[in-house]
């Protein structure tokens, strides 16, 4: 509280006749027994800066009340909660000459739940964007006192389309068909946007729910259900930037709440700024303090007020919901020193939880940098203490493996897996780094069509069996393509059948081409036997360098062992099955999870032969 205190603005208390009012508290409850006795409430209301503040409620004590050089309009009253505080109401009182205001305000007994448990390489992460998932309830599509109270229009592809929490509760049996044991949705809070900001990233309120989604309860709710499933959920929250319209931006709390509170100046969107060793001071505010669009303003996380409020914001979520990770948006846009800060403090109140953080480099040395305990940046005096970082590099180079990507050479596609997986080193904890091939801010891993769905398999293959966390993004199972060319909302397409008056459903097998059947039951396949895999979750890797476009390598414990052999070719190999006897040795019997066939990985001479393209995850009969 004294760093707090030493960089805030304590303005005089200079009364005025006007009337105060108190039109919101942020959060809107509390709880006891947290680990953190620090409570803020940030106070909304007319006039009510500079108004005086108390209360009279056993084990809770007034430290501070801070009045920011901006609109008289907001107050940040700093609580501490003893660990002898009680649950109940508190009555806060605001004084202001003869008028006096209260409100009354709730700690709650904390709770203990299934939630916050984390998510890890046992599971196998599904990206929803809940607008374009299903739409369970047209009577929220539209509010009227919202700032964009238009109809959906599903026939504009950056446009609502309606898609809501009860849509992804009536399909929680196709989610838990398709073998997914965590949901990562898209921002889920308000975007209350002239444009609709069907996406989420621009927060208008961080205590809310976007109503066109559902309530606060819908959402908790939803959460239960899913953890009801087996199915654990991932928060996405944004706390480099807010929406335009969030009212800081018309009322701003000071005068450095944003970072260029002059106006919109863009970043420059080099992340390599961040450990240049060269980089020009410019260059590095540019990258950390630009605004993402103008519609992004950029928050400045430096004010201690404003960065306090945030932190605070994630754990509210959690204790509120139940939520057992969370994903955070352009996490490298801000300091890493500020960011190990946030997760402190989370992992502290829920040392089982997970974060990953969006940090978007082209190579693993850049993403690495960002992983608790990196010796890359403890070489420059840092650790941002985040547990997981998300694999860009992988999702660039696995598409050598798309349908639509001719190969090179007849080994290409599977030798740049295996250096870039030989690149692993550089990762503190490699089983903790998020693997995928396509999300929403990404072209679909394919783009039209296939003919087959041979190099299709071999891509969700390596996704599901290498070392890591693997997320697929939301239609990949049922062969969803397209690329941002007219923008992103073509990567964000509806599941046909979530929505009224569609004509067919492919939530349902009868839906569904023969293709997309084969797309569904193979993902299924595997993520169900995945479940049971102590091997795939947490096992030892060693691979093999391809020979001749034959790939193969082995995740182990002492208990399993599973070994994957793909032909990245369109021809038949044959090859000398004994190169692989570190991992088998010959004669050992397998069962092929794929197909439930029983072979030896090395038969009797050694040679075998794979047709093109062949996918073989093989388990050890014996454990």
């Amino acid at each position: 509280m004294k760093k707090i205190l030493s960089v805030a603005c304590l303005l005089s208390v200079a009364y005025a006749s006007a009337a105060i009012n108190v039109e919101k508290i942020d959060p809107p409850h509390w709880w006891t027994g947290m680990y953190d006795r620090t409570l803020q409430l940030q106070v909304y209301g007319q006039g009510i800066r500079d108004s005086r503040f108390s209360l009279d409620y056993p084990g809770v004590s007034v430290d501070s009340v801070v009045r920011l050089d901006g609109s008289p309009n907001w107050q940040h009253i700093y609580l501490t909660i003893s660990p002898e505080a009680r649950p109940g109401e508190m009555t806060l009182k605001w004084n202001e000459g003869e008028q006096t205001i209260s409100r009354k305000y709730e700690l709650r007994p904390r709770r203990t739940r299934q939630g916050a448990q984390g998510f890890s390489s046992a599971d196998v992460l599904y990206l929803v964007m809940p607008d374009r998932f299903a739409d369970g309830n047209p009577g929220n599509n539209v509010i009227a006192s919202m700032r964009h109270p238009k109809s959906v229009n599903r026939n504009d592809p950056n446009q609502r389309h309606g898609g809501d929490f009860e849509g992804i509760r009536q399909h929680i049996g196709y989610l838990d068909s398709l073998g997914i044991t965590a949901v990562w949705f898209n921002p889920v809070l308000e975007n209350d946007m002239p444009g609709g900001s069907y996406h989420g990233y621009a927060t208008t309120d961080y205590y809310a729910v976007d109503p066109r989604f559902g309530t606060n309860g819908e959402y908790a709710s939803l959460v239960d259900t899913l953890h009801s499933h087996g199915i654990k959920t991932v928060m996405d929250m944004i706390f480099n930037h807010c929406g335009s319209a969030h009212p800081w931006m018309a009322d701003r709390p000071s005068s450095d709440w944003f970072n260029f509170p002059d106006g919109f100046v863009q970043t420059n969107y080099r992340l390599s700024t961040i450990t240049d060793p060269y980089v020009s001071d410019r260059d590095k505010k540019l990258t950390l303090d630009g605004w993402f669009v103008e519609l992004m303003p950029d928050l400045n996380q430096h004010n201690p007020h404003l960065w306090k409020y945030l932190i605070q914001n994630s754990i509210w979520w959690i204790e509120e919901t139940g939520i057992d990770g969370i994903r955070q948006d352009t996490y490298a846009y801000i300091e890493p020193e500020i960011m190990a800060e946030w997760v402190d403090a989370v992992m502290a109140e829920y040392p089982d939880f997970n974060i990953v953080g969006e940090c978007w480099y082209g190579d693993p040395a850049g993403v690495a940098y960002w992983q608790k305990g990196s010796p890359l940046a403890a070489a420059m005096g840092n650790d941002t203490h985040l547990p997981t970082v998300m694999d860009f590099p992988l999702m660039l180079k696995v598409r050598d493996m798309a349908p639509f990507r001719a190969q090179t050479d007849a080994w290409n596609g599977m030798a740049t897996i295996y250096d870039h997986l030989a690149l692993d080193y550089i990762y503190p904890e490699p089983k903790r780094v998020l693997r995928f091939l396509d999300n929403h801010d990404t072209e679909r891993f394919i783009q039209t069509m296939p003919d087959s769905l041979s190099q299709w398999k071999q891509g969700i293959a390596v996704l599901l069996t290498v070392p890591g966390i693997p997320q697929l993004y939301y239609g990949t199972e049922l062969l969803m393509s397209g690329t941002r060319e007219g923008g992103d909302g073509n990567i964000r397409k509806d599941i046909p059948g979530g929505f009224p008056g569609d004509a067919h459903s492919e939530f349902l097998s009868s839906g569904r081409s023969p293709m997309q059947n084969e797309a569904y039951d193979f993902i299924s396949k595997i993520n169900q036997w995945r479940k049971g895999s102590k091997a795939v979750a947490d096992g030892s890797m060693k691979h093999y360098f391809p020979d001749n476009g034959l790939y193969v390598f082995e995740r182990r414990t002492p208990e399993e062992l599973v070994v994957v052999v793909m032909n990245g070719t369109d021809s038949d190999v044959t090859a000398d099955m004994t190169r692989y006897s570190e991992t088998a040795s010959e004669g050992q019997t397998f069962t092929d999870i794929l197909t439930g066939d029983e072979l030896e990985l090395i038969p009797a001479g050694g040679m075998r032969t794979f047709a093109p393209r062949e996918i073989r995850i093989l388990e050890s009969v014996a454990k």
